[in-house]
């Protein structure tokens, strides 16, 4: 027989073994009554071989992150500084306008940077989602059913997600105390409770905070009311607003595609917003994350830094040009540039993130590329620089989310693809081996 069929057959056994071993696992995932779609279309969604990372590079993707989140914290003073800036430069509309000025700075919470390690050994940062974060039951959960095996087949394993639940805990304590000094009792989650992808999440954060003794209701922006005192859900008043209804749903909704049709909920929710902005002013209410995050969500904070580097002071700069791939606003960069240099860039919508609002130059087809470049309105997109990132061992591109907790590193979770993290990925666990 001809060695290539004995590799045939070699393959076949093993890829027999993969699918044998995922079935088991999915197994798993189901008892958990938490995670309950291990498959996407009838492939695995999650990887079984961690993303095993040496204590080194765990620790400079950690202080990376942090430093991107103190590149948001120097944005906004900037912008507090120099209102003006505000209008000159984003697009808000005027709900959002309110959201920012309502907030007085206040953006962060927990956010969570998409880090990549590159070719030359150096890290970049996509984006830093620091509106709605998620990812947490998976990098969590996932954890927790694959340690054991990780552990037996790697060195003494350490799983950077064992504290996650004592961190987001003491996030909310914490952000709960700058108003008063009497202890976290309640809060209230508001999500977009038609999206089936957010439960998980949702029950795990209930998890957490039910197990020290703090109520949850959770419900959507159309579940809560202002009172004299506060704000209540689904009639519940509430200590804490834990806020994962992204702030551009909160507000008008405008097609940034030219073709595309109006949004048959364009309007902004007045009411709920307006009880929320009222409540948060006066001091009546704590919210995580505050709305000052409509700035730094949108993506137009990464080309001020690009175009307004000067403003930053001297170790932001490095940071900068260190951390953040080049990113400029598309209205600065002309069509013909952005179509002869396709390959050299992505185009990004200001609150979009992974899909159809994300186009990556290298991985579409010259035609493809001049009709996103025809159709994107300037005033809602950014081009950012595409950078070439380190293949692991099996040939896949990691993207480590690393979640920052009021401005420290708190956890990793990984997604790996064969072409980008926009296409194909499947979430895989992350372990610190020393």
């Amino acid at each position: 027989m001809p060695d290539t069929n004995h590799k045939a057959i070699d393959d076949r056994l093993t890829h027999d073994a993969e699918q044998s071993d995922y079935a088991a696992f999915a197994r798993q995932v189901y008892a958990t009554n938490l995670l309950s779609d291990p498959y996407i279309d009838g492939t695995p969604r999650f990887a079984l071989d961690a993303a095993m990372l040496g204590s080194r590079l765990a620790n400079d993707l950690i202080i990376a992150a942090e430093r991107v989140a103190y590149l948001h914290q120097e944005l906004v003073e900037i912008l507090l500084a120099s209102p003006q800036l505000v209008t000159d430069y984003f697009h808000l509309t005027a709900c959002q306008r309110a959201m920012w000025e309502a907030a007085g700075g206040m953006w962060h919470g927990m956010a969570r940077a998409d880090l990549f390690v590159l070719e030359d050994g150096t890290i970049q940062c996509c984006e830093l989602n620091s509106d709605t974060p998620s990812g947490q039951a998976e990098a969590v959960v996932l954890n927790e059913l694959l340690y054991e095996r990780n552990a037996r087949t790697h060195c003494a394993v350490r799983d950077p997600n064992a504290d996650f639940a004592a961190g987001f805990v003491r996030l909310l304590r914490q952000s709960f105390a700058k108003r008063t000094d009497a202890p976290l009792t309640s809060v209230g989650i508001l999500y977009p409770t038609e999206l089936t992808e957010d439960l998980a999440m949702m029950t795990l954060f209930r998890r957490w905070l039910e197990a020290e003794n703090i109520k949850v209701v959770t419900g959507s922006p159309y579940n809560i009311r202002r009172t004299k005192d506060g704000i209540e859900v689904l009639g519940n008043q509430v200590d804490v607003i834990y806020r994962h209804y992204k702030t551009d749903w909160w507000s008008e909704r405008v097609p940034v595609w030219r073709d595309a049709p109006d949004y048959l909920d364009a309007l902004p929710l007045y009411e709920p917003l307006a009880a929320l902005l009222d409540a948060d002013m006066r001091g009546d209410i704590t919210i995580v994350n505050p709305f000052g995050a409509v700035i730094t969500q949108n993506k137009f904070s990464l080309a001020f830094m690009w175009d307004e580097i000067a403003r930053f002071t001297p170790h932001a700069q490095n940071w900068i040009r260190a951390l953040i791939p080049e990113t400029r606003r598309m209205s600065e960069i002309s069509a013909s540039k952005l179509s002869t240099e396709r390959a050299e860039w992505v185009l990004k919508s200001d609150y979009g993130c992974e899909g159809a609002e994300t186009v990556c130059g290298a991985f579409v087809t010259q035609e493809v590329w001049n009709k996103t470049i025809a159709q994107a309105k300037p005033e809602h997109f950014v081009a950012q620089r595409f950078f070439h990132v380190a293949h692991d061992s099996r040939n896949r591109l990691p993207n480590f989310g690393v979640y920052v907790l009021g401005g420290a590193g708190g956890g990793f979770f990984t997604r790996l693809s064969t072409r980008s993290t926009e296409y194909n990925a499947v979430t895989a666990s992350t372990f610190i081996c020393p």
